[in-house]
């Protein structure tokens, strides 16, 4: 059972539901009736699971050669390939009949179609052939955000498709961060994150420019959303420290300095979205 957990990454998606919830509130500008959220998160852990087994599906000959994944369930024989693929496979049937059961139609199509993004368009194809791998296939992980408003919407509008973009353009700092760290396991993986095939200062330079658009996007988000104060307010100082980090990272590109910017982006992306749910109710 524990393998099968592991499957889903559970971390991945406690991350792209911090982002559905408060998505929710802005749609329904207040507190969206708890059945909805329920059901809308459920769903969408259905379909972030059954994507992300997919994903160990077809890395599992990657995951054996690289330190920081070798222990994943399908490198160690927990179960079969073939096992974990129909797991995989029932997740995103699942997440699509009970989306399409108990939220609607748009926001099942949604959840399900982020899912065959990540699985062909960037584990499949962009993962091992090109830098931009993260850059292009990081869009399966701003998929929640819709996901939520339509959820409550039934519609998609301007807003959504900012907080859409303001994930793809926090995902590369954040995983780049990450992969300083691991730049040597993606190598002998040959698998071309940019960290790994670029120098160090190189790729400190493309993090501060994804930071430098990520911030103003997320100022974009206030009058377009009609936020308040607190959101505002939360931007502008949640998003100074993050370029702090960044600008860290490109004085002194170590994986000391990197970790750090990871850690935090991982707050920031958190703090943000809570003080987005936070303006709401206020």
């Amino acid at each position: 059972m524990a393998g099968y957990v592991a499957l889903t990454k559970p971390r991945i998606i406690e991350l792209l539901l911090v982002t559905t919830v408060p998505t929710m509130f802005v749609a329904e500008q207040g507190v969206p009736p708890v059945w909805l959220m329920v059901a809308t998160v459920l769903g969408g852990t259905f379909a972030a699971g059954g994507a992300n087994a997919i994903n160990m599906v077809v890395d599992r000959d990657i995951d054996a050669l690289m330190e920081r994944t070798k222990n994943r369930p399908l490198v160690i024989g927990v179960m079969s390939p073939r096992n974990a693929l129909v797991f995989a496979i029932s997740l995103e049937v699942a997440a699509f009949a009970w989306l399409f059961a108990f939220v609607n139609l748009l926001s099942a199509v949604l959840a399900v179609s982020a899912t065959l993004f990540y699985v062909f368009v960037y584990t499949l194809w962009l993962k091992r052939t090109t830098t931009q791998n993260i850059v292009i296939g990081g869009a399966a992980g701003c998929m929640p955000v819709l996901v939520g408003w339509a959820a409550v919407a039934n519609s998609l509008a301007w807003a959504p498709i900012v907080l859409f973009l303001v994930i793809f353009y926090w995902t590369p700092p954040h995983f780049w961060a990450l992969a300083i760290k691991y730049r040597d396991d993606y190598a002998n993986a040959e698998v071309p994150m940019l960290p790994a095939v670029v120098s160090l200062e190189a790729t400190s330079r493309r993090i501060l420019l994804y930071t430098a658009i990520l911030i103003p996007l997320t100022l974009v988000f206030s009058p377009v959303a009609d936020m308040g104060a607190i959101y505002l307010g939360s931007a502008l100082v949640l998003g100074a420290v993050f370029v702090a980090f960044a600008l860290a990272v490109r004085r002194d590109p170590s994986e000391r300095t990197a970790m750090r910017l990871f850690s935090y982006s991982i707050t920031y992306l958190t703090l943000l979205f809570g003080s987005i749910m936070i303006d709401v109710v206020v």
